[in-house]
């Protein structure tokens, strides 16, 4: 009997949809929970979707589980995870530590000790350099006499980071006293409801809504400013033991604090170590991020924070010790499974939307390996037409680029007129 899966996530975030069908080829029984509408509704690959609430996380979580009966749950997003960590422990708290969720989210994410620090960005700094990992200066700062102590000592420019954001949300890079102080005080700020109620409401995203009708204040952290090029590591781990990982230097963002649409697959020792010593420090399950600086001189691997769930390369299989999926299905099956056929031997990859959606004439969309879904034309379509609806997306007709561009299909490179034309007529139905 196949092991399943449940992908529990709070936000329409298209790669999540992504390593939903990346784990049914691995060999799961994908479930999910999430919002109304999600991309995953677009994919071939769930068997049973469960409704998210906002207001009521935990009991859309716990009744998920008590509906699907998963052997494993892989949180989508960080709230996601949070709200698996609230639930384990709502359940210790009500005397119920040894109950089958608990086990579950323990199984799933690792030891309960854990929970805490992965959001503690200061903490977290600590227990790597403990672990003899590279790490930048990291101080919570608490005040603003707190502040400019840490400017008088660290000088320009320097990082603030608010505890309990991803995505670049929380981070600022200053370069002025005013810009610190200005930067320090709306990332200790409570979300405002006008802006919490938008991303809830347009863009389908829960984060901010409890910290903002709660009034909570983030801890802000001082971080040393690295000079180099930004890397990432995303690595399926079982019981505190990496089984595979995937290491990339990030050639092009979506913007300054947003998220990577083209990125270069590589090897790094620092990497790697960095990886397998938090893993067996916090005795990890699941899949996790890790967020790195390559110093500019001496290309020494700064890590810098971590990311306790799927990034947005979780899906890709590249062979041996790099497929997630796999390694995933054979640590919660205990059978032995080869890993997918290799997508693409190209070391650079553009993915799908982002550097589409940012410039359908980029060069990385011909040289390196285009990310594009085509074995799922209702997710390929669905993204495409969300374009005219979403502010974020271009009010240009979309589909033309496809044409013009030569993607990698099932394997090879090949002119993908005849997807894109099929995709224009799609679009242009009156029920698109």
């Amino acid at each position: 009997m196949k092991p399943t899966v449940l992908l529990a996530t709070t936000s329409s975030w298209f790669p999540t949809a992504r390593l939903a069908v990346a784990l049914a080829h691995a060999g799961f029984t994908v479930d999910a929970v999430c919002p109304p509408r999600h991309p995953l509704d677009k994919t071939s690959a769930v068997r049973q979707m469960c409704a998210y609430h906002g207001l009521t996380p935990l009991r859309s979580f716990a009744d998920a589980v008590a509906a699907t009966k998963p052997d494993f749950i892989l949180p989508g997003d960080d709230l996601a995870t949070r709200h698996l960590h609230h639930l384990h422990g709502r359940e210790c708290a009500q005397e119920r530590a040894g109950s089958e969720i608990c086990n579950l989210i323990e199984r799933s994410l690792g030891a309960p000790e854990s929970f805490a620090i992965v959001y503690a960005r200061t903490a977290f700094m600590r227990l790597a350099q403990e672990e003899g990992i590279r790490v930048p200066q990291t101080e919570t700062i608490s005040n603003t006499h707190d502040l400019r102590a840490w400017l008088a000592q660290m000088g320009f420019p320097t990082v603030l980071k608010a505890d309990c954001t991803s995505g670049g949300e929380g981070v600022r890079v200053v370069h002025t006293i005013e810009e610190a102080e200005h930067a320090y005080r709306r990332l200790q700020a409570p979300p405002l409801l006008a802006r919490a109620a938008k991303r809830a409401l347009v863009d389908q995203d829960k984060t901010l809504v409890w910290p903002s009708l709660l009034r909570r204040r983030p801890v802000v952290n001082g971080q040393a400013f690295v000079a180099g090029r930004e890397a990432t590591s995303t690595v399926a781990c079982w019981n505190g033991v990496v089984l595979a990982g995937l290491h990339f230097e990030v050639l092009k963002k979506r913007s300054s604090a947003g998220p990577a649409t083209v990125m270069r697959l590589i090897e790094n020792a620092e990497m790697t170590a960095a990886a397998e010593k938090i893993a067996r420090r916090l005795n990890l399950s699941g899949v996790h991020g890790l967020d790195f600086m390559l110093e500019a001189d001496t290309g020494n691997a700064f890590l810098i924070e971590i990311n306790p769930r799927s990034t947005q390369v979780g899906h890709l299989t590249l062979g041996p010790g790099r497929d997630l999926p796999a390694a995933l299905y054979a640590a919660v099956s205990g059978q032995a499974v080869q890993p997918a056929a290799k997508l693409t031997e190209k070391d650079t990859i553009a993915l799908f939307p982002h550097e589409w959606l940012q410039d359908p004439a980029s060069s990385f969309l011909q040289s390196g390996y285009h990310d594009v879904p085509w074995q799922e034309p209702e997710l390929v379509r669905a993204c495409v037409r969300k374009r005219p609806k979403i502010g974020w997306y271009s009010r240009q007709n979309p589909i033309p680029s496809f044409s013009a561009v030569r993607l990698p299909v099932q394997g090879r490179s090949a002119e993908n007129s005849r997807d894109a034309g099929w995709i224009a007529k799609q679009s242009e139905s009156p029920n698109a």
